[in-house]
């Protein structure tokens, strides 16, 4: 190296390449769980306007587990309602229905949020300041490298990556500097940097579907313009997303194949006054006027591509776009890209804090990759459906209103993500489904409320299992008013304190679970001093199956879950996912599921 006086070192546990979505939202979790790391990104500001813009009811309850929903509802817009126009008697299009934007029934937040991706990412970028955590740029990634000694890759202490880094500003010195870091997270994008250094392929094709997106503020007698419609007319294929203010985006489907060059888009063919006028054709007889000006547009081409691993050697992972890219109209993207960093983020923080064995990170590709397929496949239909002619006396092979209604509805519990489901593998283990059986395991915890005992105060269960990186026990004991559960949960508790010191230092344990009970004694009645001590880390910990008392919310907490008097030990995962249930009297089943990572 030329320059080897302005070369400098440095050791990090995670270096997170890219501060996209995806990138702030692995930096934002490993900071808040103690991980010590760096995020880069090789552009020189934050991303100003446009781009992503939408999130999904599960993707609203992770950012509540993260204490970051409250900004989030504050800030975006809500959509409650979706309509659907398609072709009328007279050539223009005519409103066919309207009905709920969300129709998965368990959604706590049954809505999707609008907000422009700089102001998603400011969201996270303010979280990380609070932790002394800033994105440094304009700094380029220039190689990596992944040790071969077998050794060095067993051991999850040993900086096993190499990374070589050109800061890009104006000053002189230090223009490259090597880090050298145990993990790395290529959070860079669709045309990841990360990626094609290791030589992974991405493996689907793309579509012949061209899409111009513009955002602006309306002028407008649509009536539904603040509603998200899905306009399927004989000119083509629109759909208007409203969002925050009174700005909408518009995605406007576009048959022009002289817009390609060399298989990719170009967009100095197309300007957005070209999409607006391609627009107001499909939007006939509803008036469209030109905006004083557009807030950003783009064209792109829909590809549906997977990539064939994530991970290299279980130290250098990608995420988001690097390793799935999709069309934008179910508004996936920064779903999937930030919900890929909330399931990698804790496998990591136990890793290195020594709490589980590495064969835990191979669970990231084995639950992500799967997602990314399935999404894919769902992508295919519904970006069929909506580009897709719509169907008319002519064109009896036209996609029907019904049966886009219906691919609408059917995949609303998988694009709004509370349908995610993640299969058996040793964080997930099925057993025992049968004594929790409205809790799905594999699938995030369902919304309920329960009251806590000590002052009857009502809490949505969700609010109690932050993301911060433990593993949560709830201990669902029956009437514990009564002598028999009371007897079984002393029981219990005798046998599980040992269960918990063989996995985990005994000052530690806390630190790696958190334990609840949840106990169906009434508000009148309930004595939380009487749970076993070690049950309790603190008075709060106890919460009882009942209503409040305006009796408005709480109550029916077991039945909604599926679970008898007998109770049950159900385990959430630090991602807020049911990893198993077990029964009380077998504390020996815990200590199998756990002591296979753990």
């Amino acid at each position: 190296m030329s320059n080897m006086e302005h070369t400098r070192e440095s050791w990090v546990d995670v270096l997170v390449i890219g501060a996209g979505p995806a990138g702030v939202m692995a930096a934002n979790a490993l900071a808040r769980n103690g991980v010590k790391i760096r995020i880069i990104d090789q552009r020189p500001d934050k991303v100003a306007a446009g781009q992503a813009d939408g999130i999904q009811p599960r993707t609203i309850e992770v950012f509540q587990s993260y204490g970051l929903a409250d900004r989030l509802l504050k800030e975006g817009n809500q959509m409650h309602m979706a309509a659907f126009y398609n072709p009328g008697p007279d050539g223009g299009i005519q409103l066919s229905e309207r009905a709920p934007d969300v129709t998965a029934s368990s959604a706590r937040f049954p809505f999707e949020i609008t907000l422009h991706q700089g102001a998603i990412e400011a969201i996270f970028l303010d979280s990380m300041r609070s932790l002394n955590v800033e994105v440094e740029r304009p700094v380029i990634p220039s190689s990596i490298e992944i040790s071969a000694d077998q050794a060095i890759l067993n051991d999850p202490e040993a900086y096993a990556v190499k990374t070589v880094l050109k800061h890009v500003d104006n000053a002189a010195e230090e223009q490259t500097e090597v880090v050298h870091s145990k993990f790395v997270i290529g959070a860079d994008g669709a045309h990841s940097w990360v990626r094609k250094s290791l030589d992974i392929p991405m493996e689907g094709e793309q579509t012949d579907y061209v899409w111009g997106v513009i955002d602006m503020v309306p002028d407008t007698d649509f009536p539904d313009i603040r509603k998200k419609s899905a306009i399927h007319s004989n000119n083509g294929s629109c759909m208007i997303i409203p969002r925050e203010g009174d700005m909408i985006r518009l995605y406007i489907q576009l048959d022009d194949k002289n817009l390609m060059t060399n298989g990719r888009v170009d967009k100095s063919k197309i300007g957005p006054l070209q999409l607006l006028e391609v627009a107001r054709k499909s939007f006939h007889p509803f008036y469209f006027g030109t905006p004083e000006k557009f807030d950003w547009f783009t064209i792109y081409i829909i590809g549906q591509r997977v990539a064939s691993k994530f991970s290299v050697e279980d130290r250098v992972f990608i995420v988001g776009d690097a390793c799935h890219t999709h069309s934008p109209k179910a508004g996936q993207g920064m779903n999937a890209s930030m919900n890929d960093s909330h399931n990698l983020a804790w496998k990591l923080t136990h890793v290195l804090k020594g709490y589980a064995k590495p064969i835990l990170l191979k669970t990231y590709e084995f639950e992500r990759r799967k997602y990314a397929q399935d999404l894919i496949n769902f992508d295919k239909q519904f970006a069929r459906l909506f580009s897709g002619k719509p169907r008319t006396k002519p064109d009896e092979d036209g996609v029907s209103h019904e049966e886009f209604l219906q691919a609408f509805q059917t995949f609303g519990g998988f694009t709004s993500g509370i349908g995610i489901r993640y299969l058996e593998s040793v964080i997930t283990n099925t057993t025992h489904q049968s004594l929790a059986s409205n809790l799905t395991i594999g699938q995030r915890i369902l919304p309920q409320v329960f009251l806590r005992a000590a002052d009857g105060r009502p809490y949505e269960i969700q609010d109690l299992l932050p993301a911060d990186g433990r593993f949560k026990l709830l201990v669902f004991s029956g009437d514990t008013t009564q002598g028999g559960p009371l007897q079984n949960l002393m029981a219990f508790s005798t046998a599980l304190k040992p269960v918990l010191s063989s996995l985990v230092s005994e000052e530690k344990i806390f630190d790696v679970f958190d334990i609840l009970v949840i106990s169906s004694a009434t508000k009148t009645t309930v004595n939380h001093n009487r749970i076993p001590l070690f049950l309790r880390s603190h008075w709060s910990k106890v919460l009882i199956d009942d209503s409040d008392v305006q009796r408005k919310q709480g109550g029916g907490g077991y039945a909604n879950y599926g679970i008898g008097e007998e109770g049950a030990l159900v385990v959430i995962r630090p991602d807020g996912y049911v990893g198993t249930v077990t029964p009380l009297q077998k504390v020996e089943e815990l200590e199998a599921y756990f002591s296979q990572f753990m």
